[in-house]
């Protein structure tokens, strides 16, 4: 399951191939048998697919191999390579010594180390352990922090970076005892072999990097340039979770984001456009993506400031013509699921007058019926809502507006519903506003609402004559 850290990482990813004419590679880190989750990696790429961030190379797509679980003979190839170079050695150890070493560091306020207990074994020692058929994982052998520069680099976000000691030089494990490689040994072979210039990544793997770095000067490899990407915090100043109701990106699927929305709005998680704008398409981002717009500071999550752009972005979708349909499809459901109206009954010309009608108080198209339940039947006029929108209007002017309305309406309209609301109100000898308010409560049966011209405009002629009628034997049945 994609976490929005993740989706934020991969858009960035993808930004940058786009502005700058890369390539854009999904490789599926699945070394890790133990913590697989089936049909993880399918999930990921039905989640990039929805986003639109269309890969150049990946599963399923490509000359290469890329769940990291089908490369292992070229893992294994590399840490042999190492091994024969002097820059990596067989590792013996018991996952019980090493747990009492942890131990021990730890009681005694040192960062946990391995202490390359096997670093200086003999070559007729390691045959025999071999012979014997004894577990082992394969460490590099780290170069000192006096003899290398691998701990200092230039992060494009966080800029010169010295991570010079033993916590970024520690001897880290290659090869795992069942043969599988680590990421530090899987990435490294792999971001070289894919000719990879740019690693946009989490700030989680800030103080590896020293070791990345290291393995690509045993190797004689070039390094790319990193980009290390500040966490994604909650509200409360939390770290966002996979665990956290806002951390799954599948979960703003389900709640009903359009995916132009969340990736606006997760571009804006750690990245600066050079002018005030908001809002921004996919094609926008693309071209105005630059790394120079990265931040290090810390991005608050806040579903606030995504609706805002879903409403933007849901508007600017039913303008369009190529969206709109599908819009308009999606919405007949949910008004049908939400209502218990059959499908077919809900006309697709009204549920895009709806949509019109309810503008930007529409977050979501699941929500358009709750929003505007009357441009799909008659309100109901005996609630709390009705009635708070009945008492704005002096009993004594009820009818009086009702039976004007009534006359008004027996013949054609050729004036503006502005000036039809006066000249009623003229009839009825009452304000304007009267007139209005009584609309609103028979034609809604709410307080609040679209604006009454517009509503007038939305609703054919026989329904809103059919509506003042109801309101005044409702109201005559009091």
């Amino acid at each position: 399951m994609l976490h929005l850290g993740g989706l934020r990482t991969a858009l960035f990813n993808y930004l940058l191939a786009r502005r700058y004419g890369g390539e854009f590679i999904l490789r599926i880190e699945d070394t890790d048998q133990a913590r697989l989750v089936p049909g993880a990696a399918e999930g990921i790429v039905q989640t990039l697919e929805w986003a639109g961030l269309n890969f150049d190379e990946g599963p399923g797509k490509g000359p290469d191999k890329y769940f990291q679980s089908q490369r292992s003979d070229i893992y294994r190839k590399h840490a042999q390579e190492l091994l024969d170079r002097g820059a990596a050695y067989r590792c013996f150890c018991s996952t019980s010594r090493l747990e009492a070493l942890r131990t021990e560091q730890t009681a005694q306020g040192r960062a946990p180390a391995y202490d390359r207990h096997c670093a200086h074994l003999s070559s007729r020692q390691i045959d025999e352990k071999l012979r014997a058929g004894e577990r082992h994982t394969v460490r590099m052998r780290a170069p000192s922090a006096e003899d290398s520069d691998s701990g200092r680099f230039y992060d494009i976000v966080h800029r010169a970076m010295d991570f010079r000691g033993p916590a970024g030089f520690d001897d880290a494990v290659l090869l795992k005892s069942d043969g599988q490689p680590t990421y530090h040994l899987a990435n490294v072979v792999d971001d070289h072999l894919m000719r990879i210039t740019h690693v946009l990544r989490g700030e989680e793997w800030l103080m590896s990097t020293p070791k990345h770095r290291a393995l690509f000067t045993a190797f004689g490899w070039q390094a790319p340039q990193y980009a290390h990407l500040p966490l994604l915090m909650n509200p409360d100043g939390s770290k966002l979770s996979k665990r956290n109701d806002d951390g799954p990106v599948q979960r703003y699927i389900d709640d009903g984001y359009l995916p132009e929305s969340l990736v606006n709005y997760t571009a804006l998680l750690g990245w600066h456009p050079e002018t005030p704008q908001e809002l921004f398409t996919l094609r926008q981002l693309e071209q105005s993506f630059s790394l120079a717009g990265l931040s290090r500071s810390k991005s608050v999550v806040s579903r606030e400031r995504l609706d805002w752009l879903n409403r933007q972005h849901l508007r600017a979708a039913f303008a369009d013509p190529d969206k709109s349909a599908g819009l308009i499809q999606q919405a007949r459901a949910e008004v049908a699921a939400a209502s218990g109206l059959e499908t077919a009954s809900v006309r697709p010309e009204t549920v895009a007058t709806a949509l019109r009608l309810a503008g930007d108080r529409l977050t979501f198209t699941k929500d358009l019926y709750n929003a505007v339940p009357f441009m799909f039947g008659d309100p109901a006029l005996d609630t709390t809502a009705a009635e708070q929108a009945l008492i704005l209007v002096p009993h004594e002017f009820h009818i009086p507006i009702l039976n004007a309305l009534e006359h008004a309406l027996a013949s054609e309209v050729s004036e503006s519903w502005i000036g039809f609301a006066k000249s009623v109100a003229a009839a009825a000898q009452v304000p304007t506003k009267h007139v209005m308010m009584m609309l609103r409560f028979a034609l809604t049966g709410e307080r609040f609402g679209p604006k009454i011209p517009e509503l007038l405009d939305a609703l054919p002629v026989d329904s809103i004559k059919r509506r003042i009628r109801s309101a005044k034997a409702e109201i005559e049945s009091r």
